[in-house]
Formats: C-alpha cells, sequence, structure tokens
C-alpha cells in the first residue's frame, strides 16, 4: 500500500467512509462516485440503510492499484 493519508478523512470506527469522504479522499466529487456506481466502475461499495460507503482498505487498494 502506499503512503495515503486515512486521517483526512472521518471514517466509522469499523473502516468505512461516507460518498463525500470517499471522494475527499480519491480526489473527486462525490458525483463522480455515484456515476462510476451506476456504470459499474470504480471501488468496491457497500448499500447500509439507503446511503453508499466505502471501506478505506478498499479505497487505498483502489489507489494502489492505479486505478
Amino acid at each position: 500500500m502506499n503512503n495515503i493519508d486515512m486521517s483526512r478523512v472521518a471514517a466509522t470506527p469499523d473502516g468505512r467512509v461516507s460518498r463525500a469522504e470517499a471522494a475527499k479522499f480519491l480526489g473527486f466529487k462525490p458525483k463522480t462516485l455515484a456515476e462510476w456506481h451506476r456504470i459499474g466502475k470504480g471501488p468496491r461499495s457497500q448499500l447500509v440503510g439507503g446511503r453508499r460507503f466505502y471501506h478505506l482498505s478498499d479505497l487505498a487498494i483502489y489507489v494502489s492499484e492505479g486505478r
């Protein structure tokens, strides 16, 4: 894994972040992640209570693979 500063996003105790926080982590806008999800692209996400969440570990893998 690259030296990614995971402290700059607000995560739940189990490592989940909101779409807005995931977008901040990746350097994109939340709408970009929403579109990626719609077309089946981007990092893995999970729907919890009607909201989309991303695990920091999945985001770090996505970045380290150069996607």
